[in-house]
This record gives C-alpha cells, sequence and structure tokens, in this order.
C-alpha cells in the first residue's frame, strides 16, 4: 500500500517537474525496502543454502512475497502428517495473581512459522522506522511549504502513520516477549488500544515538533537531528566498551569478526532511529547474547521523557517566535498548546498501559504509581531497588535480533 502510494505520487512529483522531491520519496521506499530484504536473508540464514531463486526474488525487492507464499504452504502443510522429531516446551502464564506451567510440543512446522513470525516483525520495524517515519516527516514538510496537500500525499501520509504505528506496537510486544520470556504473553484487546493511542500521539506530534522547526530553521534540524541519532547510537557501544567484555559470538555462526560488528552497528542504527521519534520500549545491551537489558528500568524511562518533552517544548516555542507568514491563516497559540497537550496525552496513555494493563504487571516489585510516589517524596525505602530483573529459566528463547 505505502509503495502503490509513493508511486503515484512520484508521478506527479514528474509531472510537475520537482525532481528533488521525487528523488527523496524515491529514496525512502527503496531505502528500507533494501534493508527488509537483507534482514530476511539473515533471518532465513539463506546465505548458507542454496537457494537461488530466493536469492534471486530478494534481488528484485520481492523476498516479502515469496516468504509470505513459504509461510502459507507450511501453514497448510502443519499438522497433516506426524512429525518424527518435536520438543517440549514449558511456558508460565499468569492467571488470577496465580501462575499455571504450561507445556506444549513444538514440531517442526511450528518452528518454521514462528521464524517467518519473527522475520515479518522485524521487518514492519525496519520498513516504520526507516522508511515510513522518513517519509511521513518529508511529505508534511512539503505539504506545509505548498500549503496543499493532494490527496495522493494525504494517503501516503495516512499510511505512513498506520505503518510507523504498527511498528511501535511490535516493539511493544516483542520487548515484553523478551524481557518475560519464560510467560505465555497474551496482550488484552483494551492494552492493544492503549499503546495505539500512546504511540500515535507520541509519534504524530514528534514528527509535527521537527516540521514545523525544520521550516524556520532549515540549517539548525539537521545537527539536532544528528545529535539524537548520534547519541543514542554510540551509547550502548560505550557501555560495552566500559563493560570490558567481548563481542557476542551467537549473532551467526559463518560471520567473522567484521561481519558481527557491522551487523551490530545496524542493529544500533535501527535503535537509535526508534529513538528518535518514540521511545523503543527496550534498551541494547550489546554485552548480554540476546542484546537486551532485561530489566524494567523506570528510571531511565522517565529521563527520555523528560528530556523529549523539554526538546519538543523548546522546539515548537522556538517556532512560535520565529515563524514565518506561511501560518498567517493558523491559529499558533492553539496549535503550540495543542502539540504539547497531545505529547503529554501520550505519555499519560503510556503510565496508563503499564499501570493497569500491562500482561506482567503482577510481576513488577515496583509499578508507576510508585515510581511517581518516590520521586514525589524524594525518598526511596530501603533495600528496594526501582527496577526488575525477569525471571529466567532455560526454555524457548526470543532474540530481538
Amino acid at each position: 500500500g505505502e509503495g502503490a502510494a509513493a508511486a503515484v505520487l512520484c508521478l506527479s512529483y514528474g509531472h510537475s517537474d520537482d525532481r528533488f522531491w521525487l528523488a527523496l520519496t524515491v529514496f525512502f521506499v527503496l531505502c528500507p525496502s533494501v534493508l527488509v530484504q537483507l534482514t530476511l536473508i539473515f533471518v532465513h540464514r539463506d546465505l548458507s543454502r542454496d537457494r537461488p531463486l530466493v536469492l534471486l526474488m530478494h534481488l528484485l525487492q520481492l523476498g516479502p512475497i515469496i516468504r509470505c507464499m513459504e509461510a502459507l504452504v507450511v501453514y497448510f502443510w502443519s499438522g497433516k502428517e506426524e512429525e518424527p522429531y518435536v520438543t517440549i516446551t514449558r511456558k508460565r502464564r499468569l492467571r488470577k495473581g496465580y501462575e499455571v506451567e504450561m507445556e506444549q510440543e513444538v514440531g517442526h512446522s511450528v518452528r518454521r512459522l514462528a521464524t517467518h513470525r519473527n522475520a515479518f516483525k522485524r521487518m514492519a520495524v525496519i520498513q516504520a522506522f526507516l522508511g515510513s517515519t522518513p517519509q511521513l516527516t518529508l511529505q508534511l514538510y512539503i505539504s506545509i511549504l505548498e500549503k496543499y496537500v493532494p490527496a495522493a500525499r494525504a494517503v501516503l501520509m495516512g499510511i505512513c502513520l498506520v505503518s510507523v504505528t504498527y511498528g511501535a506496537l511490535v516493539c511493544n510486544i516483542l520487548a515484553i516477549q523478551v524481557k518475560y520470556d519464560d510467560y505465555k504473553v497474551q496482550l488484552q484487546p483494551l492494552a492493544f488500544l492503549c499503546i495505539v493511542l500512546w504511540r500515535s500521539l507520541e509519534i504524530s506530534t514528534r514528527v509535527a515538533v521537527l516540521v514545523l522547526f525544520s521550516t524556520v530553521f532549515k540549517h539548525w534540524i539537521i545537527p539536532i537531528a544528528l545529535a539524537n541519532l548520534l547519541v543514542v547510537f554510540f551509547l550502548p557501544w560505550v557501555q560495552f566498551w566500559r563493560s570490558g567484555t567481548r563481542l557476542p559470538d551467537n549473532i551467526e555462526k559463518n560471520f567473522s569478526r567484521v561481519g558481527t560488528v557491522v551487523v551490530l552497528c545496524a542493529f544500533t542504527l535501527l535503535y537509535a532511529s526508534i529513538n528518535m521519534f518514540c521511545w523503543s520500549a527496550v534498551q541494547l545491551k550489546l554485552a548480554d547474547r540476546d542484546l537486551i537489558d532485561k530489566s524494567q528500568n523506570w528510571g531511565r524511562l522517565a529521563v527520555y521523557y523528560m528530556a523529549r518533552l523539554a526538546e519538543n517544548t523548546a522546539l515548537v516555542i522556538l517556532w512560535y517566535f520565529f515563524k514565518t507568514d506561511v501560518y498567517e491563516n493558523i491559529c499558533t497559540p492553539l496549535l503550540v498548546v495543542q502539540l504539547l497537550l497531545g505529547y503529554c496525552l501520550g505519555i499519560y496513555f503510556m503510565l496508563l498501559f503499564f499501570q493497569y494493563l500491562h500482561p506482567c504487571r503482577q510481576l513488577f516489585r515496583h509499578n508507576v504509581a510508585d515510581f511517581l510516589h518516590c520521586v514525589c517524596c524524594r525518598r526511596h525505602l530501603p533495600g528496594t531497588p526501582l527496577h526488575l530483573q525477569a525471571p529466567h529459566e532455560p526454555g524457548v528463547r526470543h532474540s530481538i535480533v
């Protein structure tokens, strides 16, 4: 859908001879597409297998299509023949305050379907934050400059907003699965709705603030964006170098040390891109074999949203005082208030989710209300840390890579 809408919009840019906007629109379509093909090849380990047709389809940017066909074939054939080898996985489920242990037989077809499902989830995150979010920012910027929103551009921006909201939703689900690997996690419909409201408000207001600021300070937006990207990109590497540990060796057995570093850098770039527009829901820990910090750190979450709210406030106030005549038909004070209230409302839905709708909230030693109480009172109870280490037992492991 996004590719088709972008193609129609590119045709209109070609007819109006807007080559610069045409080039950027095409770039934000092709760049995530290439990264998606590489991700699917990496997850399915096709480089170590003789599959020329699959590699050709990926080269033609048609990899997701053949992957969908493979998943459908596996799904329809699963259960029709007895599999010679199955494994037993043990999971725990929370029911009315009690833990119930469950056992499940996992065959080869179920594992293949899980591999396809995980690959599609990662594909959605890459498409959302390396393609849809920059595309949404670009098209909104063009619309403000031209004071006109054609139907094709409006459709593309709507699809991009849906894509990035879905990508952020997938980030939340993956984060819960990784942190609580021993538990069978199932989100309720109200929790899904709360996350969608939280993410859509957070991302849309963030994009709007950056676009408004860039229309007035065209040269300052680049160093601000680079500073946001590079700080988050290098932070996990600084923590890794300070820990003094070695690089994880479970990324891909056929990769050299250089290949492992390249994959980790690409993963860190995606992590930084997510955090530029919204909370990534996970924290990288390159010294861990799962690459994820599984502790629930409320302090880091609070620092992120306080810093992001302060940054958004500063950018939108600077835009308000230095705005041009482009916005003469808009009630700019009301727009400023709406953007700040929209971001605060997104934070409210986030707090609501963690306090009442998180599927594993019974495992929290400290919830949002406890953390806010401690911050307001400026004191901590002795011997009770503010983060929870998720329980862990050997079993089926979820990896975010």
